[in-house]
């Protein structure tokens, strides 16, 4: 057995990824040797100073990275060089945006290698996806997502189908058919920060209607709609952003039923409906003539590969509606799409929804548990709580208490549409940050809460 240590970690980084980085770098440098077996995962615990779980995931880790194999009864050995993989490039890591609301990233090594085998698929198709393609996905592409949807128990006919760029692009792309600039779009008073921005771009107008806890209120849109004869209603209402809650289905079918009567155009979107489970039918699918329905997919498999499902009320609006995503954006990335469209019919796709899921119920957990002296809202499978602030504490000091934290925090202005923004914030318990980081931020998050004896 080899008699190694890795140097110390400096904490820069998750320790367990410096403990994968470490081992890779001591055979780079000729350190370790193919065939080395490394020391017991509780022996390099105690000569670093860490928990047992933080070598773990660390030796988990490097595995999933291809630099070193274990099994069962014999221990763990670096792998030959020949067999090493390109090794991860750390500027790849450094431009996440904890302000966004990412999902939690899978840590299972099994999971990983799978996702990553997908990647053979798009490397045997390289140069055919290298080419000008169409702008909303092919037919076989459009066909994968029909099933997966179906799937997911939001029927949908291929030929209303579209496959673009992410759901930014789709919303954009929505409004511009739908909206002349200086018209109005009507929405919810707290609603996506996204939609402030592109209505800006658009030279839009929002509205917020009022609403309860079960979303906005029927007789306040018909009122709205009355008074201000509105292009759109935009609509998140499964795990809304930020506020995490979801519109019960008599709701829906109320809302759905003030949308008919006045002949109003609906933009839905259902950034977490493949996150969600048990969540009413879609308000688009009460009003097919008049619903666009937005299915994002970056909440559960990741925002870099910038895919969505939108679905269009009328085959006729088809060529407007890709027009317009021609004009900004050309096509949607076929490898992107050849690598989901893998992922889907191998099962990966759904092997990840269930990871998405149960780690998200878990930061959950967590955040109720330190939490639970603040008043916060949320729900197990949002990756996100919002959290109102008590009497005498304001966002810009929770902010500025929490300054240079891993976990992200966005306060009520960036969600307010109509009226004062309420002493509240957006938490973000996803992306890279593990739950032993989490914790600390929390608990920080607590403090900064809680605590007024804070010296600065």
């Amino acid at each position: 057995m080899k008699q190694w240590t890795p140097a110390r970690l400096d904490g820069a980084r998750p320790r367990y990824i410096e403990l994968a980085e470490a081992i890779r770098a001591d055979i780079d440098a000729g350190v370790l040797a193919p065939g080395d077996r490394l020391p017991p995962q509780r022996r390099v615990a105690q000569d670093l100073g860490v928990d047992f779980s933080t070598v773990s995931r660390g030796y988990a880790e490097a595995v999933r990275r291809g630099y070193i194999e274990s099994f069962v009864g014999r221990g763990t050995f670096v792998r030959s060089q020949d067999a090493l993989p390109e090794r991860p490039d750390p500027r790849r890591a450094l431009e996440e945006d904890p302000m966004m609301n990412m999902p939690p990233e899978p840590d299972d090594p099994v999971l990983l290698a799978r996702m990553q085998k997908g990647l053979e698929h798009v490397s045997a198709n390289l140069l055919p996806l290298l080419r000008y393609q169409s702008v909303t996905g092919s037919p076989q592409d459009r066909a994968i997502a029909a099933e997966w949807m179906q799937a997911g128990g939001l029927p949908c006919a291929p030929e209303r189908l579209a496959v673009t760029p992410g759901a930014h692009a789709s919303l954009y792309a929505v409004l511009t058919v739908l909206a002349e600039p200086g018209a109005t779009v009507l929405c919810e008073e707290v609603t996506y920060p996204g939609l402030r921005s592109i209505a800006a771009r658009l030279g839009l107008r929002l509205t917020g209607i009022a609403g309860d806890k079960d979303g906005i209120l029927p007789e306040e849109l018909d009122k709205a709609i009355t008074c201000q004869w509105p292009a759109a209603l935009y609509l998140n209402p499964t795990l809304q952003n930020p506020t995490t809650r979801t519109m019960p289905a008599a709701r829906r079918r109320e809302i759905a039923e003030v949308l008919q009567r006045h002949a109003v155009p609906l933009v839905e979107d259902d950034a977490y409906c493949f996150v969600a489970e048990d969540a009413p039918a879609p308000v688009s699918s009460l009003i097919p003539d008049l619903g666009w329905h937005i299915a994002g997919l970056s909440k559960c498999f990741g925002a870099g590969l910038r895919l969505a499902y939108t679905t269009v009320p009328q085959r006729s609006q088809m060529g407007q509606f890709s027009q317009a995503l021609r004009s900004m954006h050309v096509m949607v990335s076929p490898l992107n799409l050849a690598l989901l469209g893998r992922w889907i019919e191998d099962g990966t796709a759904a092997e990840l929804q269930a990871f998405v899921r149960k780690a998200a119920a878990a930061r959950q957990a967590l955040a109720a548990e330190v939490l639970q002296e603040c008043f916060t809202e949320s729900d197990p499978l949002a990756f996100n709580l919002w959290l109102s602030l008590p009497r005498g504490t304001s966002r810009a000091e929770v902010m500025g208490r929490m300054a240079g934290r891993q976990i992200g925090i966005m306060p009520s202005d960036a969600f307010t549409v109509t009226g004062l923004p309420e002493e509240a914030v957006r938490v973000c318990l996803g992306g890279p940050i593990s739950l032993e980081e989490l914790r600390g931020d929390l608990i920080a998050l607590h403090d900064a809460v809680t605590r007024k004896d804070w010296l600065g």
